[in-house]
């Protein structure tokens, strides 16, 4: 590196790969494809854990949920974890969140300096999973009705809420190159779409035709299904609604208008990085916290290790970094130490005990490692349930399920389970074998219990009496903003103006 870059982070909801056009997918995101003309293409990028809550947690710590406690979402991200917020802080960054994270607890910061928005889900343990109680469904998770009642709409709480996102990041970025603070700037921007419920107004709708949208590949095979798949059905009332062709084009229809709809934002961002010299000397990613099953199999959401719930977008684009695409697996974890190491200009990152490695060998076109590890300790499931991605194989363990292990290279709908079949068994008993090396399945499980039982109890005691939320509220000072009499006028608006007037002299 010659220069300190800034940095800009994009972060879309629940966007799954498949549907995108730099992965063969219909969407239309033509911001996202002239990024990626000229960016770093991530082919096989995950998250660790497939749920909004503890896969953001390992976006911003580089750990596993089983290190940090952000097991499902409604566990507390503690304070005492480093992210690339405070690292990049430590090294001379302006830190700034704009939209989505679900940090759970007090500390709704988590090393950025300045957040512009409040979070559009709630920091407390409301929504904390019960495994004492595996058969009760809770009321406030997901149904079908975000599929059921999919279509157009005016206005939504999604709209409003990124709205207000995209108008916060955009101002920011304007007000760094009007502003004194000469620090290179980290701007993250967590946009709420393409989550359901999918919903979308007629201007991004009307992109598509119905006809074009395309139906499930994937067919459900009811008599076939994975403990765990049963498991969700039934978290997510599946039985409740007959769910027609219909109602499943309409939700694609309207996810695939939300795709667009953030493709848009991500265009607004580019323009101010333009139109403000900065997009020369500023390295994007654009990913999300996870992918969205979106009717394959017959479900919905995320909560698996299915292909379309658990890999995410990744694109990469900045000065010296060729285009490319990168077919080895990474994941989320991985963004904290290369955030690190590109934030201190190379210069060798301090003592992390990261679960993630640097993605500046794949950057820079040398080899880089090809390795992702994942858990769910979340709704749905009983038990810890681990993953770990290598090479062509994926296998999954859950110490009460049947395992499950796929060749992704010629089976990537993931249809034939080769756990039990005899020529795979070196390979299942190896993998097993690392799964006992690397996790204390026992212990953590006990881990998610005891935590559960702790916030059940907390979460009951704070709902009686005098509610202290802690939903993160955005200071602002409006005495500071547009015109005020305390503020000399012509030094006000000569401040304000991009780029600055240049007067002729007296």
């Amino acid at each position: 590196m010659t220069r300190r870059l800034n940095i800009l982070i994009v972060m879309a909801d629940q966007l799954t790969p498949s549907a995108l056009p730099i992965h063969g997918g219909p969407a239309k995101a033509p911001h996202l494809e002239a990024l990626a003309t000229k960016g770093v293409i991530f082919d096989a990028a995950y998250c660790n854990s497939p749920l909004c809550s503890p896969s953001r947690a390992c976006f911003m710590s580089g750990r596993l949920p089983s290190r940090t406690g952000a097991y499902d979402n409604a566990a507390e991200f503690r304070s005492d974890i480093p992210t690339f917020a405070h690292h990049l802080r430590l090294a001379g960054y302006r830190t700034v969140l704009a939209g989505k994270m679900h940090f759970c607890g007090a500390d709704q910061l988590h090393g950025f300096e300045q957040r512009l928005t409040t979070d559009i889900y709630p920091a407390d343990f409301g929504w904390t999973p019960d495994w004492d109680h595996p058969h009760a469904r809770p009321s406030w998770y997901h149904d079908m009705s975000s599929v059921t009642d999919a279509g157009l709409c005016v206005r939504s709480n999604q709209i409003d809420f990124d709205e207000e996102v995209a108008f916060a990041a955009e101002r920011v970025i304007y007000d760094h190159v009007r502003g004194t603070d000469e620090r290179p700037l980290c701007l993250v921007v967590s946009l709420t779409h393409p989550h359901d419920p999918f919903a979308i107004p007629e201007r991004w709708w009307k992109l598509y035709r119905e006809d074009d949208i395309p139906l499930p590949r994937i067919p459900l095979r009811r008599a076939a299904l994975h403990p765990h798949e049963k498991r969700l059905w039934h978290v997510c009332d599946m039985d409740a609604v007959a769910i027609s062709q219909d109602d499943v084009r309409r939700a694609r229809h309207a996810y695939y208008g939300a795709i667009s709809y953030v493709d848009d934002h991500l265009g607004r961002l580019m323009h101010a990085l333009r139109a403000t010299g900065l997009s020369q000397e500023s390295l994007v990613l654009v990913t999300s916290d996870h992918g969205e099953m979106l009717g394959e199999r017959g479900f919905w959401y995320k909560m698996s290790f299915f292909e379309n719930a658990c890999r995410v977008p990744l694109l990469a684009h900045g000065p010296g970094f060729a285009p490319r695409r990168v077919a080895a697996a990474v994941s989320l974890v991985d963004i904290l130490p290369t955030l690190v190491e590109i934030g201190r200009d190379g210069a060798s990152p301090p003592m992390l005990d990261l679960d993630g490695r640097s993605l500046v060998p794949h950057l820079a076109g040398s080899s880089g490692h090809d390795e992702v590890l994942g858990e769910y300790l979340a709704e749905g499931s009983i038990a810890p349930i681990v993953m770990i991605r290598r090479g062509r194989y994926k296998f999954v363990f859950s110490p009460p399920d049947p395992d499950q292990l796929y060749d992704l290279v010629v089976d990537p709908d993931e249809i034939t389970n080769l756990a039990e079949m005899p020529a795979q068994q070196e390979l299942r008993a190896s993998l097993r074998d690392e799964v006992a090396r690397r996790w204390d399945l026992v212990a953590l499980d006990r881990a998610v219990r005891e935590s559960q039982r702790r916030r059940h109890l907390v979460a009951s005691a704070l709902s009686i009496g005098r509610l202290s939320p802690w939903d993160y509220h955005p200071s602002r000072d409006a005495s500071h903003e547009y015109i005020r009499n305390h503020m000399p006028l012509d030094a006000l608006e000569a401040r304000a103006r991009f780029p600055a007037v240049k007067r002729a002299p007296e």
